[in-house]
């Protein structure tokens, strides 16, 4: 199903209205008091950087085994235009297949209807055919995860997250302009007897609704007992200069509000009641770009071994504010009245762009993230330690403007008791994602 080009160019349009006018929408409720908030950006010299740990997993230690092709349409939706949360089940059924790996995996699907299903995993093959790639079958048929709590077919340029724990699928959703809204809840496994919807403490949207995965249970224990992590990472300065993450216990709620949270990772500072971040350069992740694009994450652990990772479309060379063409709007060219004239479809998506782009997946030591819960380090401290290149396992390693393909990766999954890692390529299998596979050693 492709998409409808006038809705497309009327949800941008709304977008563009709104940046324009250089503030976002008011919230709809004042936001509570749950976990605590910096009040200014004026900080004290930052903690000295604890050198990384020794048991970190590198890029090295990741075994390509294969990928495979995403079912037809099911239910409510299909995996066209996919590519938001996804996240392994341990017991899931599988097709009486000796070849398919063990467990399941639960995602969202076409990105106007952010629907849930849940598919087999088959045996990844190493292969750039897409005939040769063996085919996930459908075990449950697409959802709306939420029982209408969200409505994602009103909602400009979604974004949504999903994670398996304690035998229920925790889940967020999104929208590309927030400010303290609605974000967070939880269902079943058969994708109902939805509970929420909830406000992640008094944050942003625009830091925590996006990615969202497991924290290992030794781990959580170090964190006071949080065990899901959730983040976002949104072009812009608006979410400061760095994928956030946020460490919750999804048990603490009050009066509709999360309120177990404490900071892993923010590349600025949160003032109470303001949707933006306030940061600067001091604050920014390593290479920081504003149209750097983090869809997915996951907690990896080897052995002893153990990494944070983010995947996404890493922006590379010369960026700018303005059209996908190159063509430049200054922030200011409404009041000079130079403002350039929009190019034709399919150049006219103004936002932020590069001259390149690269699939990558950035690793970080929990370490530091756990440092930075207990307040021993600035939530901007912790860098990724190494970054993987995933540019040669692409199927389509290319942006399609008349496609709308912005983004090359998409979320992540993370099968802990076997080692393996899930990760989704967009728009690769025509308008279908299709799945990556890689053995943790």
């Amino acid at each position: 199903m492709k998409r409808n080009s006038l809705t497309i160019w009327i949800l941008a349009t709304l977008t563009i209205f709104a940046c324009t006018l250089g503030q976002e929408p008011l919230p709809e409720q004042t936001p509570p008091e749950a976990a605590p908030v910096k009040e200014s950006n004026t900080q004290p010299e930052a903690p000295p950087l604890m050198p990384p740990s020794d048991n970190l997993i590198q890029p090295e230690d990741l075994l390509y085994l294969g990928a495979f092709r995403l079912p037809d349409a099911s239910g409510g939706s299909n995996w066209e235009y996919s590519g938001h949360g996804l996240t392994y089940y341990p017991q899931g059924d599988q097709a009486q297949n000796a070849d398919d790996f063990v467990g399941s995996l639960f995602g969202f699907g076409h990105d106007q209807h952010l629907q849930v299903s849940e598919i087999s995993i088959p045996l990844p093959v190493i292969s750039k055919k897409m005939d040769d790639l063996n085919t996930a079958t459908t075990i449950q048929p697409f959802t709306d995860i939420s029982n209408g709590l969200f409505s994602p077919e009103k909602m400009s340029i979604p974004r949504a997250g999903i994670a398996y724990l304690d035998e229920r699928l925790y889940f967020n959703f999104g929208q590309h302009i927030q400010d303290f809204e609605l974000s967070h809840g939880s269902a079943s496994l058969n994708l109902t007897d939805a509970e929420g919807a909830y406000l992640f403490g008094n944050y942003t949207n625009y830091i925590t609704n996006d990615y969202l995965f497991e924290i290992p249970p030794e781990w959580a224990s170090a964190l006071g007992g949080r065990s899901l992590a959730s983040g976002r990472a949104r072009e812009g300065f608006w979410s400061g200069r760095g994928p956030g993450l946020f460490a919750y216990n999804p048990a603490n709620v009050e009066g509709g509000v999360l309120t177990d949270i404490a900071p892993l990772l923010l590349y600025g500072v949160q003032q109470e009641g303001i949707p933006d971040i306030q940061s600067d350069e001091s604050m920014a992740v390593d290479d920081y770009r504003e149209a750097d694009h983090w869809w997915g994450g996951a907690w990896l652990m080897a052995g002893e071994n153990t990494a944070v990772i983010f995947a996404g479309t890493k922006a590379l060379g010369k960026e700018w504010y303005g059209y996908a063409n190159g063509v430049v709007w200054e922030h200011d060219c409404a009041e000079n009245n130079a403002c350039p004239e929009m190019p034709e479809w399919p150049y006219d998506d103004r936002g932020f762009w590069a001259e390149e782009y690269q699939a990558q997946i950035i690793f970080y030591d929990p370490t530091q993230l756990v440092a930075v819960a207990n307040g021993e380090l600035e939530s901007w401290q912790p860098q990724p330690y190494a970054t993987l290149d995933l540019s040669e396992y692409l199927f389509a390693p290319e942006l399609d403007f008349a496609n709308y393909k912005r983004d090359f990766l998409g979320a992540v999954a993370f099968d802990r008791e076997n080692g393996i890692l899930y990760v989704v390529e967009r728009l690769a299998d025509e308008y279908k994602s299709i799945i990556h596979v890689w053995q943790v050693e």
